[in-house]
């Protein structure tokens, strides 16, 4: 008898311990943070900005890495940025604005950071609110903008789009890169813009650099794959997670910092939360 209650004890251990160490790594999956290092190659990347380092990010969802998100400031600031990509995202719902003023003044304090919209902005409605948030402490959001950047003695162009949930009359992405290709002839252009899956179209365009989010990597990563669910809810996409070329233009991808919090939670497998560090190389 007492075998067979210390064989039904160990069970029930070994059953707990399984549970609970299968939490723990579905929670280390969804919301442990990884920070990257990539190279990224461009074309017509002026002298002077040859290995300017970037912090990309994109998709945060709403989620906050502890209080005034401390902990995601503390991965960013580590990495010693030049500049810093917010690439849309941010927020899934109206309340979720309270954590805007804290990243925006937290990230605007490390280095300069701009902004581009993502589908849920638009969705969470009232854009104008967000959008003035972002810039009242210290972000530069770029809503079918450019800037001129100077480094080294060189200029390049950094440009951002808003979503396409936007206006139905924006300015796009192509009438955007015809104007500063009249204003500034000859200029490497990046462009910061939600949605990976139209790389091809701006590609066509010109830009010479792309950085996006939107994929959250595919979802769950296995070999041989770019990721299994893509952002259109298609299976099996491209332009997931990392570097892609079309022609002379390059996309970098992230998988982004958060999950979705709306209408369901969202779901990672082998695929962590990212915060892209790019370093800026000829091509």
């Amino acid at each position: 008898m007492k075998t067979k209650r210390w064989r039904t004890l160990g069970a029930a251990l070994g059953a707990t311990a399984c549970i609970l160490g299968g939490a723990a790594f579905l929670n280390w999956q969804f919301w442990g943070l990884e920070v990257t290092h990539t190279q990224v190659p461009v074309a017509q990347l002026p002298e002077g900005f040859e290995g300017m380092r970037i912090v990309h990010l994109s998709d945060l969802h709403g989620h906050q890495y502890g209080e005034d998100h401390w902990k995601l400031l503390e991965q960013v600031a580590a990495q010693k940025p030049e500049l810093i990509a917010l690439t849309g995202d941010i927020i899934d719902q109206a309340s979720q604005r309270g954590i805007l003023p804290a990243l925006a003044r937290g990230l605007s304090a490390i280095a300069p950071t701009y902004f581009v919209t993502g589908n849920h902005e638009w969705a969470v409605g009232d854009i104008r609110q967000t959008k003035a948030l972002l810039s009242e402490n210290g972000v530069t959001v770029l809503s079918n903008q450019y800037v001129v950047l100077e480094r080294g003695g060189d200029e390049l162009i950094l440009a951002g789009v808003d979503d396409a949930n936007g206006y139905a009359d924006q300015k796009t992405p192509r009438e955007l890169h015809e104007e500063i290709v009249e204003a500034h002839p000859g200029l490497c252009t990046i462009l910061l813009a939600h949605r990976n899956n139209y790389f091809d179209q701006y590609a066509a365009c010109g830009y010479q650099l792309v950085l996006s989010g939107h994929a959250h990597g595919g979802l769950i990563r296995l070999p041989f794959t770019d990721g299994v669910f893509g952002s259109g809810g298609d299976f099996f996409p491209t332009w997931t997670a990392g570097v892609y070329t079309l022609g002379e233009s390059t996309l970098y991808a992230t998988r982004g910092v958060g999950n979705n919090t709306t209408p369901i939670p969202g779901f990672r497998m082998f695929n962590r939360p990212e915060i892209s560090v790019l370093e800026l190389v000829g091509r």
